[in-house]
């Protein structure tokens, strides 16, 4: 009776094995220990490898095409009887045909019924390979994607650790080892930060897990930059924050462009204020001077009041020095551009400054070979160095030197992306040195605006500076200023040359006042006062004159004139028309009429940027008897 209980017990122990074996969703292979013949083989592995029962069934393990030199190879069914354990955690395998599984494969030793067999438990992992795959391949695709992105990102834990960089963060602060999981605010500044940043966005989102952005200013390797920063949460399942993601965009040249467009904005306002005042200013100085001068020609040297006119000459005199700064600062100075050696006109210049520098500061001159010429009025180039070498005078207390140089110089498009301010191509430049007490970065940022002087009450106007600045842009060149406080200053400014230009001699006054010869001169002037200055002055020097205080009475007076209007001295900007439109209307009444302009600037109706036409005759308000003199002559002998 034992014995029948102990068989159906072991009857019904094998029918569970062979439900188990046959059901099993993985793989079983059994097989003879001694020869590696196939003893048996579960539905499973059938299916999965594409063969019969029959056609695996008492074959050696090593002539099925599957496991062909791959695991189960003579070499290896050796060291699985000896070791009596073998594992293949990623075994490549071809079903019947042909297709490829990965499987993991593992096969152990032992005894059923007094004889050794081994179980090779196979499992398909070719889904779960392919998952790891997919997800491989999306990780490293995300991570392409995050390090070719042209701003900084980084993964930041709840305690403030950086637990990732991507490239662009990893160039901007190179040698940061992520190893040690370091804080952020260390990390990231040389010197490292003692604690939190001001204003941190991510500490923010820690808190609200909300969305949050700021700026902040980082130091490393002795560099400030600024940074943007946008945080946002990730959360997991719970709603916990894991990490934060920073967004960081480098936003140094950005805030630096946006500081230089305030500033042009600034002075282009300024510049436009001081052009009106300037204008104004420069009518009332036309009359003051002009009867100043006219009065001292009717006076002796001997009597009183002559010294007492020639103090309001020269005080006139020294407020149109003022007026022509404003007016080169707000680049509305009429110049007359032309083609000349800057080095022969520094030489020309360096007398004059050294009597202006005084013993006690050295000037020397170090020019540049194979400098191309440049177009520019003479007179601008004069009032260039006088101010830089007046200022860089100033800024040295005691002895010292200053420095002019010239060269040729070439900026490619990659420098001028480095270097705001800077253009690319070849240009001639300008350099002014010194050795004084330079100038601290408020100081410099500051230099170039009108009425801007760190000298004493009554040292200084502020308009040097400011001056030299609409100098260079209304010649379209641009300058930079570098300097160290105890160091010394450096202006280096860049013209434009001119190719094939022929230069040009400078124009030597002639001594006396040219007269003329009754010519009749038409001159038109809304001021008044400018206008019988004007009147008697042309009169004096022998012209006979026709005046009009508006455009409609000057071509009303030209149409009723009988005889021949030589030459029409006419104000620019005037009501009703401006002199420009006046001189076409009056040339179709008297096609050979001279044509001569005056203003306090020069205003688009008769030029470009100031820049006058070749061919056009205009005299800068205020002017003297002489100054007049000379222009109507030279309008009048143009063709």
């Amino acid at each position: 009776m034992k014995h029948k209980r102990t068989v159906e017990n072991l009857q019904d122990s094998e029918k569970r094995y062979r439900r188990l074996f046959e059901s099993a969703k993985d793989g079983i292979l059994i097989l003879d220990a001694d020869t590696g013949k196939v003893d048996d083989v579960n539905p499973y592995l059938l299916r999965l490898l594409g063969f019969s029962y029959g056609e695996i069934s008492g074959q050696h393990i090593w002539e099925l095409g599957v496991f062909k030199d791959i695991a189960a190879s003579k070499d290896a069914f050796r060291v699985l009887q000896d070791n009596e354990y073998i594992r293949y955690d990623d075994l490549p395998l071809e079903t019947r045909d042909g297709h490829p599984i990965e499987v993991e494969f593992v096969s152990n030793v032992y005894t059923v019924d007094h004889r050794k067999v081994i179980q090779c438990n196979i499992r398909d992992i070719t889904a779960r390979r392919s998952a790891e795959r997919a997800l491989g391949a999306s990780e490293n695709k995300s991570r392409n994607i995050l390090d070719n992105i042209s701003i900084g990102v980084a993964l930041i834990s709840p305690a403030m650790e950086i637990l990732e960089l991507n490239r662009r963060m990893r160039e901007w602060f190179p040698g940061v080892d992520l190893g040690g999981r370091p804080l952020c605010y260390r990390a990231l500044s040389d010197p490292p930060r003692t604690g939190i940043c001001d204003n941190c966005p991510t500490i923010r989102t820690l808190r609200d897990r909300a969305v949050h952005e700021d700026t902040t200013r980082i130091t490393r390797a002795g560099v400030v930059r600024d940074y943007r920063i946008v945080s946002s949460p990730i959360l997991n399942e719970a709603g916990e924050i894991t990490a934060v993601i920073e967004m960081v965009e480098d936003i140094t040249e950005r805030l630096s462009l946006e500081s230089q467009f305030r500033q042009a904005q600034k002075m282009e306002s300024v510049g436009r204020l001081a052009g009106g005042v300037a204008h104004d200013y420069n009518n009332m100085l036309s009359v003051i001077l002009g009867y100043a001068e006219l009065a001292l020609e009717k006076v002796k040297r001997s009597e009183p009041v002559h010294d007492d006119l020639q103090e309001i000459f020269k005080a006139a005199k020294r407020s149109s020095e003022v007026t022509r700064q404003l007016l080169g600062f707000a680049r509305k100075q009429a110049i007359e551009p032309r083609v000349i050696d800057l080095n022969e006109n520094i030489e020309g210049m360096l007398k004059m400054l050294r009597r202006l520098l005084g013993e006690d500061i050295r000037l020397v001159f170090r020019p540049g070979e194979g400098l191309k010429p440049i177009r520019m009025d003479p007179s601008q180039l004069d009032q260039i160095l006088a101010n830089l070498c007046v200022n860089a005078r100033d800024a040295i207390a005691d002895v010292g030197k200053i420095i002019i140089e010239t060269d040729m110089v070439t900026f490619d498009k990659t420098y001028c992306d480095d270097h705001a301010g800077f253009s690319p191509g070849d240009f001639v430049l300008l350099a002014v040195s010194d050795d004084g007490c330079g100038m601290d970065r408020e100081t410099r940022e500051k230099g170039f605006e009108p009425f801007f002087t760190t000298k004493g009450i009554g040292n200084g106007t502020g308009l040097g500076l400011s001056t030299v600045y609409g100098i260079v842009k209304q010649n379209e060149g641009f300058i930079n200023v570098y300097s160290e406080p105890g160091v010394g200053t450096t202006f280096k400014i860049y013209l434009q040359f001119r190719e094939g230009g022929a230069v040009e001699n400078r124009k030597v006054r002639p001594a006396k006042h040219p007269k003329g010869h009754g010519e009749t001169i038409l001159v038109v002037e809304d001021e008044i006062a400018i206008l019988n200055m004007v009147r008697i002055m042309l009169e004096w020097l022998g012209y006979t004159v026709l005046t009009a205080g508006a455009p409609d009475e000057a071509i009303r007076l030209a149409e009723a004139h009988a005889g021949e209007i030589h030459l029409l001295l006419t104000d620019v900007v005037m009501p009703e028309m401006n002199g420009r439109e006046l001189a076409e209307r009056l040339m179709v009444i008297k096609p050979d009429l001279k044509l001569l302009f005056m203003s306090g600037y020069t205003a688009d109706a008769i030029s470009y940027r100031g820049v006058l036409d070749e061919e056009m005759c205009f005299i800068k308000k205020p002017f003297s008897r002489s100054d007049l003199a000379e222009k109507v002559r030279v309008a009048l002998r143009r063709g």
